[in-house]
């Protein structure tokens, strides 16, 4: 309702503005000042008292006789204070609000007819997926729930990297080298027992004679030459190693709740000739220039001082290549391509932007927004030598200590139960923790605040969602029906929760347009903490009337709604019970 709303004060106001003779600059809406009670509140009258003569206040209130009310669903009246213009909300805004929360696909606006493509995660297929690379699938996969929510069509890809020398180390390793002479492996899982060889190949390539290394090498290279020309057999040998590695990092990216709908491969650029077609065409461009054998691109006319080589001197294409490729495809088959990428690859990112433009492709419809490292603090875990920690054992601990809470909080539970609770606050919180910070700010991860019930956290919000599911099986339970009739609300408490929930369409809205997911752990955290103030000042059962206690009763039932909606956007579970 909120939308509506706003659009009906964006009428009125460029309607006065118009009446006045001033032209529709911008209108200033926001939150009104602490001691203000309205909808929303209009600062114009600061832009208009220069041009005018005359000062704020005085502006404002000849603006508001110049308001025209008439045919408004939403607006109860305008008034000023100060130099702000205030619009008031309706009963029928409150009615419509708690009704359409309680409806089913609140929180999912209009569909928009926008596809959108957003590649997230992406990491190389060589062992399990490191903590400080946790933000990046947690980032991605929340961005693309919350693209959905706002209306676009979201297609989820992971691309893979079998193309590079990394893999193609990865596969000379695990063919060279015997399972018996590694250290043991972590965990069962493929991706923890296959990265022993990885990390054995990586150090032999430091540590052996010169003519060992020269002799592995070019058994590398003979594999990165067989992927370049679509050769089959190394095609398969890579995947022999990378897709059990793959399937591994997938499982640990499921207990995050993070799910793609395509695994796109490097090789098929390459396969396809549509990496070929890249070098043609970068080739015949006057930036492009030869050294060696290799090419290069000169990006000075975007800025950008280092060349992109995207030709070696043995004739092999790069991943930057290959990834051209892949954004000539995006940007062709879908409206809009996110990708989302860590800091380390903002040169990249630069280059690749820069060079698309030059080979002709519109690239309004990419970003590429970008996310700094979370680490974890000193003494928070232990480090195994040389390995660092894996996410698996980032959410094993989160699990573990998610489980002493809940034994701690109610020891009668069911062993079921426990487990079902203990996973979605110890996951929830992991979570909710990494998407609730702005992206390009980096993050030590702190156990106490992540798993702090009475913080701002995922527990605090996932609690008022099981406290909320309580009064409602007690209210069913005392044979009480939820009824809208907003006649009946006069506790400041009530209209505030309400006008919380009527923000959420607007909140999913502006995150999808900002692509700022963490805008909506805000949100939902701040309607945790307006649903934990109604609840203590409202009663519902044993209200002073039936009507106002069922009315009550239908705003718990929308914030209910609306705080398990908010939190699934973030992809954090919402238990009825814990």
């Amino acid at each position: 309702m909120f939308r509506a709303f706003r659009a009906e004060v964006t009428d009125c106001l460029r309607g006065a503005l118009a009446t006045l003779g001033h032209p529709t600059i911008e209108l200033g809406l926001e939150e009104p000042p602490g001691q203000i009670e309205a909808g929303l509140a209009s600062n114009v009258a600061f832009r208009l008292a220069e041009p005018m003569g005359e000062t704020p206040p005085t502006v404002a209130a000849s603006v508001v006789d110049a308001v025209d009310l008439r045919g408004h669903r939403y607006i109860e009246a305008v008034s000023s204070t100060g130099p702000y213009v205030n619009f008031t909300t309706t009963e029928a805004y409150l009615t419509d609000t708690v009704t359409a929360a309680m409806a089913e696909g609140w929180g999912q606006l209009e569909p928009t007819g926008r596809s959108v493509i957003i590649e997230h995660t992406s990491a190389n297929p060589t062992g399990p997926i490191h903590v400080g690379r946790a933000r990046n699938p947690i980032f991605g996969d929340a961005l693309a729930r919350v693209l959905a929510a706002a209306g676009a069509t979201v297609e989820r890809q992971y691309y893979v990297n079998d193309a590079g020398r990394q893999v193609a180390t990865f596969t000379w390793a695990a063919e060279r080298f015997d399972a018996d002479a590694l250290p043991p492996a972590e965990r069962e899982r493929p991706d923890h027992q296959l990265v022993r060889y990885y990390r054995h190949g990586s150090s032999y390539l430091e540590e052996a004679d010169p003519a060992e290394v020269a002799e592995a090498t070019a058994a590398i290279d003979a594999i990165m030459q067989g992927l370049e020309a679509g050769d089959q057999e190394a095609y398969d040998r890579v995947h022999a190693v990378i897709d059990p590695v793959l399937a591994g990092m997938s499982e640990t990216l499921g207990r995050l709740g993070v799910q793609f709908d395509a695994y796109v491969e490097e090789t098929r650029f390459i396969r396809d000739g549509s990496a070929d077609a890249v070098i043609t065409a970068l080739q015949a461009l006057p930036e492009s220039r030869t050294e060696e054998g290799a090419w290069l691109l000169d990006l000075t006319s975007a800025g950008i001082d280092k060349e992109l080589v995207f030709v070696r001197g043995d004739g092999t294409s790069l991943y930057t290549t290959r990834d051209l490729a892949y954004h000539r495809w995006k940007l062709r088959t879908f409206d809009e391509a996110v990708t989302v990428l860590g800091e380390d690859h903002k040169l990249q990112a630069d280059q690749l932007r820069a060079t698309l433009a030059l080979l002709g492709e519109d690239t309004t419809g990419l970003a590429q927004p970008w996310y700094s490292w979370v680490t974890l603090p000193e003494g928070g875990m232990s480090t195994r030598a040389g390995t660092g920690i894996d996410l698996d054992d980032l959410l094993d601990e989160a699990v573990r200590r998610a489980r002493a809470e809940v034994v701690a909080r109610d020891p009668d539970l069911e062993a079921e139960a426990i487990d079902a609770i203990a996973h979605a606050v110890g996951v929830g919180a992991v979570r909710y923790d990494i998407i609730s910070k702005q992206p390009t700010k980096g993050i030590t991860f702190d156990w106490d605040r992540a798993l702090d019930v009475d913080a701002q956290s995922a527990p605090y919000i996932q609690y008022a969602h099981a406290r909320a599911s309580g009064i409602i099986d007690a209210a069913a339970a005392a044979s009480i029906e939820p009824v809208v009739d907003a006649t009946v609300l006069s506790q400041p408490v009530e209209t505030a929760m309400v006008e919380t929930l009527a923000r959420f369409p607007m909140v999913i809205e502006e995150a999808a347009a900002e692509l700022a997911p963490h805008t909506i752990a805000t949100y939902v955290r701040e309607c945790a903490e307006e649903f934990n103030q109604f609840y203590r000042e409202a009663r519902i059962i044993g209200a002073e009337d039936p009507v106002t206690g069922a009315t009550r009763l239908a705003i718990v039932h929308g914030a209910q709604a609306t705080l398990a909606a908010g939190l699934g956007l973030l992809g954090v579970e919402a238990p009825e019970v814990m």
